[in-house]
């Protein structure tokens, strides 16, 4: 099975300066190594043969010659690597001397990349013995040279750099490469082979380290991949350069698409590995339309050989991927959340021009968060908070804790708390239809649901207000609401969020508050209300309950919205397949459950998000928030009668994962 992965790694090695046949055996072992943990590129450092500090011994004749010698014995030793190649070393080519990198597949040596831009300032003055390989760009454009090696039996082989490769058992799988400086070029060379096709540029380096320069490299690459959407392979000398002058880290990366993948310790030689996901890759270049392939004569592209099935992933997926990793980045994240659904709804209130905001209170996270958004955003407009009428409307399955926990969220708030008890209407509206009020279907339910809507838009009217929507994204992605009842409003504060990062929004803004020590705000009985709507089990409380104890839970029915969210965010992001998503959440998400549990839930959500898109077709206005947005305006156009049988049949035939490498 071929999902798209390819896994790579980033080899420094330790050297000895000039010391070529000790350079030649720990490159060999790194190779090794890497192969037999399942590399399938493998990437050294720039001059690794003889190591980047030889300085004059450059010019010795010998040094040239030994290099080229170590080289045809690792080319020997690669012939059952199943893997692509790349090391660097000094290469002499009609009278010059080159800097460049030998490209090697399972005992082939199949070109030599040269680097373009040689650095000759501050410390660094590779001018004074090597000649820069022809500059990339148009001028370049229909000239290939090629070279022929007797001594090897081997060639002609391209040199230059407008080299790519292809794997044969993956198109879309294609390499070209950039030596050091060249990524600090105004115009860097993976740039023309980007937009000739390469998804992935591999970097053999001796950059050297001083204060600042590890994360000032790393923003560098970050931003290159991101900008050329490719993945990027970084190997950088490390420790064994000569320490004359400088010192090398063995700064390692492995990045795709401006997000770091695996990165080497500081001043740590050895191996650094992922999985680069190429069909990711070309799936967001396809979305892209400002990426423009550029097609032209004078790319020298041939193929190599390694075996791309089933293989194992050492690359871990996030179990929240909407909620940032680290705490400072979740913070910011939080605040840039807030502030989103804040402006958008500050815009629609001073557009319309109406006095109040209208927002049923549940007791549960969405309404909690949507009140959160409404109370900062008359913070910015400077309004009345008791210009705020939130709803509290209990009803027949409206239990005793999430009644109390949403009338002290308003009173610590000190917001305008209505309370309009649903049951006699919602009896009443049942003997209308004659329908059996002991008869708990979906009638029940949605006359609940819908009642509670038709209260709200008929106050915002009495109170010439907007209604303010309190759905999450979860829910419309599974159709989990009512038509023209809860999924309803006049804007949709929390319609671009998914569940698994309401709470922490809620705990951000609470912490907001309290940190801006309002005297108007009671902070503990703020915090203390938000603790147990946290604890709370996510329900609709539309089925008679003791009044006590939450009998319907939502996620028992449609499932944990934890993994409805991984679902949905690989699905619209990345564009997985549904064998991809369900691979790699039963690797992410096997500690916590079974393969056959995951299965079920994916299957719900595929069923569920297509037979519910006539609910996103007409879903209310509000802002996007993160990287994935259901919007059918401004994201998501997608046919209300859209089938899933591809979808659905695509798990159907799903392997045993058994045997599966996971």
């Amino acid at each position: 099975m071929n999902d798209g992965f390819v896994k790579v790694a980033a080899v420094t090695p330790d050297i000895k300066v000039a010391n070529v046949e000790f350079n030649k055996q720990e490159i060999c072992k790194g190779i090794k190594e890497a192969s037999d943990n399942g590399a399938k590129i493998i990437v050294f450092p720039e001059l690794c043969i003889t190591g980047y500090t030889c300085g004059d011994l450059f010019a010795q004749e010998l040094l040239i010659q030994q290099a080229k010698i170590a080289l045809t014995e690792i080319i020997k030793f690669t012939s059952d690597i199943d893997a692509l190649i790349f090391i660097g070393l000094p290469f002499a080519h009609k009278g010059k001397l080159y800097n460049v990198v030998a490209i090697l597949n399972k005992g082939n040596a199949l070109g030599f990349a040269t680097k373009t831009y040689l650095p000759n300032y501050r410390d660094m003055y590779e001018m004074r013995y090597f000649s820069p390989g022809p500059k990339p760009g148009p001028e370049y454009i229909g000239h290939v040279e090629y070279i022929q090696n007797t001594e090897w039996n081997i060639g002609p082989m391209p040199f230059g750099p407008h080299i790519l490769v292809h794997a044969t058992q993956m198109s879309d799988l294609i390499v070209s490469v950039e030596v050091c400086e060249d990524l600090w070029a105004p115009i860097p060379p993976g740039v023309y082979a980007a937009t000739e096709g390469a998804t992935v540029i591999v970097n053999c380096s001796a950059s050297n380290d001083t204060m600042g320069k590890y994360q000032m490299r790393q923003d560098l690459m970050r931003a290159h991949s991101s900008r050329l959407i490719c993945g990027y392979i970084y190997a950088n000398a490390g420790q064994g350069e000569s320490t004359t002058d400088s010192v090398f880290g063995g700064h390692n990366l492995i990045i795709e698409n401006g997000q770091v993948l695996a990165e080497a310790n500081e001043f740590e030689n050895g191996i650094i590995y992922s999985d680069l996901d190429i069909k990711r890759l070309t799936g967001e270049r396809q979305k892209n339309t400002t990426f423009r392939m550029e097609k032209k004569p004078g790319f020298w592209d041939f193929p190599f050989d390694v075996s791309l099935e089933n293989q194992k992933l050492d690359r871990k997926f996030s179990k929240t991927p909407f909620v940032p990793e680290g705490a400072k980045e979740l913070e910011r994240s939080c605040k840039e959340a807030l502030q989103i659904q804040a402006l958008g709804l500050k815009k629609r209130l001073e557009h319309t021009g109406v006095q109040t905001a209208v927002i049923g209170v549940s007791g549960g996270l969405d309404s909690t968060l949507a009140l959160l958004v409404v109370n900062k955003t008359f913070e910015l407009l400077g309004k009345d908070k008791k210009e705020i009428i939130a709803v509290t409307m209990p009803g027949f399955g409206t239990t005793k804790g999430t009644y109390e926990n949403g009338v002290a969220l308003a009173k610590t708030l000190g917001v305008t708390l209505r309370e309009i008890p649903i049951e006699k209407a919602v009896l009443q509206h049942f003997d209308d239809i004659n329908h059996d009020s002991n008869v708990y279907d979906i009638t029940y339910e949605n006359a609940q649901a819908r009642e509670r809507t038709q209260i709200l838009m008929d106050l915002a009217n009495q109170m010439n207000g907007l209604v303010i929507g309190t759905g999450s994204m979860s829910e419309l992605a599974l159709g989990w609401a009512t038509y023209n009842g809860d999924h309803m409003s006049m804007y949709g504060v929390n319609g671009g969020v998914p569940k698994t990062l309401i709470k922490h929004l809620i705990q951000y803004e609470v912490a907001r508050l309290g940190k801006e020590g309002r005297e108007s705000l009671a902070i503990d009985e703020l915090n203390e209300v938000v603790k147990s709507i946290l604890e709370t089990p996510i329900s609709p409380e539309l089925l008679p309950s003791k009044k006590e104890t939450i009998t319907q839970k939502t996620e028992d029915v449609v499932g944990p919205y934890k993994f409805h969210d991984f679902f949905l965010y690989y699905m619209l992001k990345y564009n997985y397949s549904p064998s991809k998503i369900y691979r790699i959440a039963v690797d992410t998400f096997k500690d916590e459950v079974d393969k056959e549990t995951l299965l079920k839930w994916l299957k719900v959500f595929y069923t569920r998000f297509f037979s519910q898109q006539f609910k996103r077709s007409s879903m209310p206005d509000g802002p996007a928030v993160c990287a994935v947005s259901l919007s059918p305006r401004a994201a998501l156009k997608m046919p209300s009668d859209a089938c899933a049988d591809l979808w659905l049949k695509d798990l159907e035939d799903l392997e045993d994962l058994e045997d599966l490498q996971l």
